[in-house]
């Protein structure tokens, strides 16, 4: 029925509880409605290989199939939407990789999260100015992020959370002024953090969600055609749909909790996500200048150094947790002048010194924010901080003992080297003054040299003869 519905635009059927296998079809028995411009079949309980015949739908711009049981891969059939701007397959038990010739000319979101699709990142994506949103979190992929992610000039959610990507994090990445969001955690990444991520300017206000198309459709339309203002316009603004429908959402993990994110509230997201990778190196002070992002999230890495006190200028920040990592010093009380922070951790490092004072919004941060840092001192700590040495304290306190000990050995070796030259030369000196007690030890050391000689050649005598009669 629905291959013989010419005049169908929207196909909505989302949230239900369908239950079956969605069949091939022989699409050489059927011409597909021109019209049809949108399919949404999420959240149900279908299963099966994905339909081939979706990619004979010839002016498709919208397919969500996400949240089902769909497996396999993704048919090669798809290549042919080249009208297709949203891609949602996430959430399903597909595998394999993702097809190289995917690649439509004006696709802008591509979620797929959620499966078991294996590869390297594919090159489909290669040059792909139209792209807004890349969600490939939760897969098999493999490999490193390839230099040409430099290319998605117009991309502002990158999700590759949770895969088995390593290598070191290309500075190609900042050549993506566009970027708000970036989730890389839960990989195989090492190496340094690039400082230049620190010019992202993270903007949200260009940012275009699948929502903001259809809210500024109806800006434009609301006041030229005779409908309700109340109505959302979605697609092609030629009839007007509930905006709940075929709405964008990613997930990102912000405050120690994954959140889903949606709509306006999507559009105003900003945060980095590089937590449980292999990260080195010093935190670059230069992520300081990312003053509208919200969520930094650092955690799970090798990271060395001090905090910079260029975080102070995070003034948009509401979450930051750089717990376990091995950063030393003291925490800068610079940060208290955060007062949007709501989450911040910093466990499982080596600082030292005094907590920020428990003013503003750090009064409000409990020791689990700062536990696993035995120099560190404070009452929520239960620890003074006048009993308290740093490490750099006893470092110092150890080196001075060091030299000191060193010195004393110097001194001693020197005094004992001098004392008994001076008691040799005042031997020889009475030895030669006085005739008769040079004669007396000459006839001392012969007659010790003698004894010894016969002492020892008895006690030859005497094994041989032993030996003889055993």
């Amino acid at each position: 029925m629905i291959f013989h519905a010419n005049g169908l635009w929207d196909l909505y059927l989302d949230g239900n509880n369908f239950y079956g296998e969605m069949k091939n079809v022989d699409v050489s028995t059927f011409e597909f409605p021109t019209s049809l411009r949108e399919i949404d079949l999420r959240n149900n309980k279908l299963y099966g290989d994905l339909p081939r015949w979706i990619g004979n739908v010839p002016f498709l711009e919208k397919l969500a199939l996400s949240e089902n049981g769909f497996e396999g891969s993704i048919p090669m059939e798809f290549c042919n939407l080249n009208y297709l701007e949203f891609l949602d397959l996430s959430e399903n038990n597909l595998f394999g990789s993702i097809p190289t010739c995917f690649n439509p000319p004006d696709i802008k979101h591509v979620h797929l999260q959620g499966n078991r699709l294996s590869g390297p990142l594919p090159i489909a994506f290669y040059n792909s100015s139209s792209l807004v949103t890349l969600d490939l979190g939760g897969n098999n992929l493999t490999g490193s992020i390839p230099k040409w992610i430099g290319t998605l000039s117009s991309l502002n959610v990158l999700l590759l959370k949770a895969n088995n990507l390593h290598g070191r994090i290309p500075v190609q990445l900042c050549k993506l002024y566009s970027l708000s969001m970036i989730d890389l955690s839960h990989n195989m990444f090492y190496g340094f953090i690039p400082t230049c991520l620190g010019n992202l300017t993270l903007k949200t206000k260009d940012r275009k969600t699948l929502t903001s198309y259809f809210m500024e459709a109806s800006d434009v339309l609301e006041d030229i055609l005779p409908y309700p203002k109340e109505t959302r316009w979605r697609g092609d603004g030629l009839h007007g749909y509930p905006d709940t429908y075929m709405e964008e959402w990613v997930q990102f993990t912000t405050k120690s909790r994954s959140y889903s994110y949606g709509g306006l509230i999507l559009e105003d997201m900003t945060g980095i996500d590089l937590s449980c990778n292999k990260l080195t190196g010093r935190i670059p002070p230069e992520l300081g200048n990312l003053s509208q992002i919200h969520s930094l999230n650092l955690s799970y890495n090798n990271l060395t150094g001090v905090i910079p006190s260029s975080f102070s200028n995070l003034k948009q920040i509401e979450s930051l947790d750089l717990s376990y990592n091995s950063l030393s010093g003291e925490i800068p009380n610079q940060l208290v002048e955060l007062n949007s922070l709501e989450v911040f951790s910093v466990a499982h490092n080596n600082l030292s010194g005094s907590i920020p004072e428990p003013k503003a919004q750090f009064g409000t941060f409990i020791e689990s924010s700062y536990e696993g840092n035995p120099f560190l001192c404070g009452a929520i700590l239960h620890k003074s901080c006048s009993r308290i040495n740093s490490p750099s304290t006893i470092s110092t306190i150890s080196d001075d003992k060091g030299e000191d000990g060193l010195f004393d050995t110097y001194d001693f070796c020197v005094s004992f080297f001098i004392s008994y030259v001076v008691v040799l030369l005042t031997i020889f000196a009475v030895l030669y003054i006085n005739p008769y007690w040079r004669r007396s030890w000459f006839s001392f050391v012969g007659k010790c040299i003698t004894t010894c000689r016969f002492s020892i050649g008895g006690s030859f005598l005497a094994y041989f003869i032993f030996k003889r009669c055993v």
